[in-house]
């Protein structure tokens, strides 16, 4: 016999579960960091070898049809970084990092909002005027 469930009650069960997920991945975060901060205290790896596993990692990605090109030494540089300053916990640095984050976001969504007027080039305005012929309230000419 089919047992009705309400959906509200479906979505109260959906709700928990990924709650338990993200719960879950954000222990398995914390226990990577941990682990990676005794090892990068112990001196197993250096800032070096990080920047070198990025760039082996996005090869692979390269090679696997995942990424279309391979990022510049910049982006690579970055991400390196990126990944150091969890390591080391360097606090003040990974604030500055947000804010700078938050204040490009800012500014990208500024632009995005302001209206744009677009020109089309002459040769499509006289193709359209061609198109639409001359029997339009404008002599012809698309305004």
């Amino acid at each position: 016999m089919p047992v009705q469930i309400g959906l509200e009650e479906l979505l109260s069960a959906l709700f928990s579960r990924v709650d338990e997920v993200t719960l879950e991945n954000q222990n398995q975060q914390s226990k990577f960091n941990i682990m990676f901060r005794a090892l990068y205290k112990k001196g197993v790896f250096t800032d070096e070898d990080i920047l070198e596993s990025v760039r082996d990692e996005n090869k692979i990605l390269l090679s696997l049809g995942l990424i279309k090109e391979m990022p510049d030494e910049k982006v690579l540089q970055a991400a390196a970084n990126n990944i150091m300053l969890w390591i080391k916990g360097d606090v003040n640095e990974i604030k500055n990092s947000v804010e700078k984050f938050q204040q490009k976001l800012k500014e990208a969504e500024a632009q995005q909002n302001k209206p744009k007027i677009d020109v089309a080039p002459a040769a499509v305005l006289n193709e359209l005027d061609r198109l639409g012929g001359r029997n339009n309230n404008h002599g012809g000419l698309i305004i």
